[in-house]
């Protein structure tokens, strides 16, 4: 799971005032977010669970090699901190989704100098298939792998409406291998993560290029071709973009390889602290979200 995705969609989601704690504390995230993962347990029945932990939103790495990255997303003054701007109702009820899944025995797992992705993709390289990976993030297409399998439960349009992504259904709607999906983006450009690709690409060249000629090394490599298949304009703009295409590839791809600390992905078919999750459920005022946890968890261990 991408948590922080779904706990931001789950904040959004549901009103503040349409759940608070006893003492008036509210917990729309915390409810949204153990709803969501009720309802993808009990619609996929896995046997294990990873909730990925975003510890670094923007690492120091990638702002070095495109400064731009995920700028927007700063907190004033956050050039100086590095502070991402979070609604301070959703701030507080992160440590909450923390200590109900710690109660529960589910592995939340995170890496220091790295993103949820980079959790995510390396739990999906390492684990046997096969891995689904529940998120509202694109760049998550990156990681389909139809062989292992890894497919994406795509939570666009909400956990209820999940779209499972493959290979398949990339090509058919973007016109390229899952796997060239990051090469695709940052032609394309994503101002969701502060990312200009190349100035006056858009989507559908950039896919005819990533179609053509593959990942951004070959793109590169090929410009040097004269006989290689660009249109004159698109060589023009591709060549005036070499410095962004030599360090993007580095940035939009998700580490393989981060440093995680150890974990246990089982699923448990119980709550490992039943008594500490009945007083986080109590005190927090979301007993009817985490019994919907606790019965999903629960059937999926039986199916």
């Amino acid at each position: 799971m991408d948590s922080a995705s779904l706990y931001f969609r789950a904040y959004f989601g549901i009103p503040e005032s349409a759940a608070r704690a006893p003492d008036g504390t509210p917990v729309n995230a915390v409810r949204g977010f153990l709803d969501m993962l009720a309802t993808l347990i009990k619609g996929r029945q896995p046997d294990r669970l990873v909730c990925a932990l975003d510890l670094d939103w923007r690492p120091a790495w990638r702002v070095k090699l495109i400064d731009s990255y995920k700028t927007h997303r700063l907190a004033p003054g956050g050039e100086v901190t590095g502070i991402e701007e979070v609604p301070d109702p959703l701030e507080v009820q992160v440590p909450v989704i923390l200590e109900i899944l710690d109660a529960f025995g589910i592995a939340a797992v995170g890496a220091l100098g790295c993103e949820a992705d980079d959790v995510i993709g390396t739990v999906a390289t390492r684990e046997p298939g096969p891995v689904e990976v529940a998120t509202g993030d694109r760049d998550l297409f990156q990681l389909i792998d139809d062989d292992k399998p890894v497919r994406i439960l795509y939570c666009g349009r909400g956990v209820a409406k999940l779209e499972v992504f493959d290979d398949a259904v990339v090509r058919t709607k973007y016109g390229i291998p899952a796997a060239n999906y990051a090469d695709f983006a940052a032609l394309r450009g994503d101002p969701s993560d502060g990312l200009p690709g190349v100035a006056g690409i858009g989507e559908k060249t950039a896919a005819t290029v990533v179609a053509r000629h593959g990942d951004l090394d070959t793109i590169v490599a090929a410009l040097d071709d004269p006989d290689s298949a660009f249109a004159p304009g698109v060589r023009l703009k591709l060549n005036a973009a070499r410095p962004y295409l030599a360090v993007a590839g580095d940035v939009v791809r998700v580490l393989r390889d981060a440093d995680l600390p150890g974990y246990d992905p089982a699923l448990p078919a119980a709550p490992a602290d039943p008594d500490r999750l009945v007083a986080l459920a109590e005190r927090w005022g979301v007993a009817n979200a985490v019994r919907r946890l606790v019965d999903a968890a629960s059937r999926s261990a039986n199916a």
